[in-house]
């Protein structure tokens, strides 16, 4: 790899959602996060002074840095998700602020989607209640392998121990009975910075580190998949110039895994064989590609490969199949019809399938399966079964988030209806 491309990963980029009932303090959170850690613009910083002046704020609303919407700062509530960027000399940053109302759950699951950590707000004064246990489920659905519960308001609660320690009790009561590999838990004032930048000396009894620095040391380089090299292709490259003639490349980004000049190829659907001749970079060759990285791969043999394909190694295939299992959250205000039929996206590649069976819904309360009422409406997490046009080339969502996710779509509005997570 040269000298060049070797800086190209050298900021690790996390990506991060936050979560948590209505009024948690979530986009105030991130708004602290962003004046504390210097990454607002002067004009920004102007912007939301004369904002906070119009609603009749007395003093500068650090939320309104995400809440951009009209009615979003009207009703002081975030209704979209808000995604903003900022970087510190250790990382870059992804954040995407995500609604508390329920009947935008849906949203919370779009900007968690890619998250390497879930942020879930809890009211000190409040507690544990039914959202934080939805969204903390729905961060173990997601598969998100860090999740940190920020307890906010503390100043309200005279940055009491007892109380922290208590909200704490209750959240391990019933995370444990989640799939989530690495829980941390930090008392914040968000409105006051206690200990999202800098460490308040109002929680002396708290030795952990605040939530920016957290945020910058978290271990997430193993969280990708660095096993299955999974390349669906996005795109086949024929400049046809005269420098390059007869270039044809299959340009995309690895889901997963890594690879080099020489490995053995198996291209699917067909099944074909063939090795890696080149490993391209903008104007750089290289000798190995992992993920993340987006490269363009040209191959030894004329094989017939298209959008919707995918290159993986000739000993590492995935499963591949026509009927699969998967859990749901389904985002429209239409219910999912049983034996309806859909649009099925997965990498890069379209079908049509049509649902078989429901088996069962989540009920987020008490973690339990209700296979009674199996009417999936908006926000509902259920299991279904799928039978898809064409086979799937898929991993299990536990073991590869990418290639274990699909989304579905509405043939008639064309609108996506449901992500789903492959069993």
């Amino acid at each position: 790899m040269s000298e060049k491309n070797s800086g190209y990963l050298d900021m690790e980029l996390l990506r991060f959602t936050t979560a948590g009932s209505v009024d948690d303090g979530k986009s105030t959170l991130i708004g602290r996060l962003l004046y504390d850690s210097k990454a607002i613009f002067e004009d920004q910083m102007e912007a939301i002074e004369q904002a906070s002046e119009r609603i009749g704020n007395a003093d500068v609303n650090l939320a309104l840095l995400t809440d951009g919407l009209r009615a979003e700062r009207e009703q002081g509530i975030t209704i979209d998700v808000a995604y903003r960027y900022f970087a510190t000399p250790k990382r870059k940053f992804i954040i995407a602020d995500t609604p508390g109302h329920i009947q935008y759950t849906r949203n919370m699951v779009t900007g968690a989607s890619t998250a390497n950590v879930a942020i879930i707000l809890v009211d000190a004064r409040h507690g544990v209640l039914e959202q934080t246990m939805r969204h903390s489920y729905i961060a173990s659905l997601l598969q998100i392998p860090h999740v940190i519960f920020c307890i906010n308001k503390m100043d309200l609660v005279d940055y009491a121990e007892e109380r922290f320690e208590e909200i704490k009790s209750d959240i391990d009561a019933f995370s444990s009975k989640l799939d989530v590999k690495d829980v941390r838990y930090v008392p914040i004032s968000a409105l006051n910075g206690d200990n999202v930048v800098d460490r308040s000396d109002k929680t002396a009894w708290y030795q952990g580190p605040t939530l920016l620095h957290l945020l910058e040391n978290i271990h997430i380089s193993s969280d990708i998949n660095h096993s299955n090299f999974r390349f669906p292709v996005q795109y086949v490259v024929r400049p046809q110039t005269v420098e390059f003639p007869d270039y044809r490349g299959y340009g995309g980004r690895v889901a997963s895994g890594a690879v080099k000049v020489g490995d053995d190829i198996t291209v699917l659907p067909s099944g074909f064989t063939t090795k890696v001749k080149t490993i391209d970079f903008f104007e750089e060759t290289l000798d190995k590609a992992f993920a993340p990285q987006s490269v363009t791969i040209t191959l030894e043999d004329e094989i017939d490969i298209s959008r919707g394909d995918m290159l993986v190694k000739s000993d590492d295939v995935p499963q591949s199949s026509q009927d699969v299992d998967l859990m749901v959250c389904w985002f429209n205000e239409r219910p999912l019809i049983p034996r309806g039929k859909y649009v099925i996206k997965h990498t890069s590649s379209d079908a049509r399938c049509m649902v078989t069976s429901v088996h069962y819904k989540m009920n987020i309360n008490t973690l339990e399966q209700n296979t009674e009422d199996l009417q999936v409406g908006m926000n509902d997490i259920a299991k279904v079964s799928l039978r898809v046009t064409k086979p799937l080339h898929f991993d299990s969502y536990n073991s590869n988030r990418f290639t274990g996710s699909v989304i579905l779509v509405d043939e008639a509005t064309n609108e996506t209806v449901a992500a789903g997570m492959i069993l």
